[in-house]
């Protein structure tokens, strides 16, 4: 009796793809694919993927994400084209919104980037959209409710607020907020965040404490000056 054939696994490995990029299977009909391509190994997602697109619910939200994507560059209609990018991320948030509809942006900020969501907030409503914005201390629960010891505190000796990224989302989708702009919100908290809203969302910054919130700094001197970070 034969035993039943394992299935393949699929194993991506976009990201150490060696064929030139314009001729990649992903980049053009007929193009080559590397080992782990996904585009050659997961037909099966693949055309499952394609049919999610075709939903009321996904359709319409990733056709204007593709316009809004073309609209970041200009002089497109020249040839040949080089990418000219004229549009920072704050503004690109903005016109998707406005694009898909949305009405109520909702801020979900880091405490330690307060001064950024006041402007940001006070961007979106010149823009003509109400905006609510929910701190990551809001709440005021201890750090022990959820194990933390003094020594992990980072002030110890002293009360200290969990950032709370389930009251943040809880809060957010009482507001029915359409579209959730993210704002330095920690590794983890972030995570917790996605879990538990229910509108979509985005990233306007990410936090980085070292690199002033910009965290590809390190990982484009990771041959130099961040080197130590390959230590073990």
């Amino acid at each position: 009796m034969k035993s039943p054939a394992k299935k393949k696994k699929i194993q991506a490995q976009c990201a150490k793809c060696n064929i030139e990029f314009r001729e990649r299977a992903c980049m053009k009909p007929g193009g080559a694919p590397s080992a782990g391509c996904p585009t050659v190994s997961a037909k099966g997602l693949l055309a499952k993927a394609r049919r999610e697109y075709q939903s009321a619910e996904n359709f319409e939200f990733a056709r204007q994400a593709s316009i809004q994507e073309g609209e970041c560059y200009s002089g497109r209609e020249r040839k040949p084209y080089v990418k000219h990018p004229i549009k920072p991320r704050i503004l690109e948030i903005c016109e998707f919104a406005r694009k898909m509809g949305y009405r109520r942006l909702g801020i979900i900020f880091c405490a330690g980037l307060a001064s950024e969501a006041a402007i940001a907030s006070d961007f979106y409503e010149k823009k003509g959209f109400e905006v609510a914005s929910v701190m990551c201390k809001a709440g005021c629960v201890p750090k022990e409710e959820i194990g933390l010891s003094d020594e992990e505190k980072v002030f110890r000796g002293g009360f200290e607020s969990i950032c709370n990224p389930i009251f943040q989302a809880m809060v957010a989708n009482y507001a029915k907020v359409d579209f959730n702009i993210l704002l330095g919100l920690c590794v983890g908290h972030d995570s917790l965040f996605f879990k538990y809203v229910k509108a979509p969302s985005t990233v306007l910054a990410v936090k980085d404490r070292v690199t002033g919130h910009n965290p590809l700094a390190a990982l484009y001197q990771l041959g130099s000056y961040y080197s130590w970070l390959k230590e073990p």
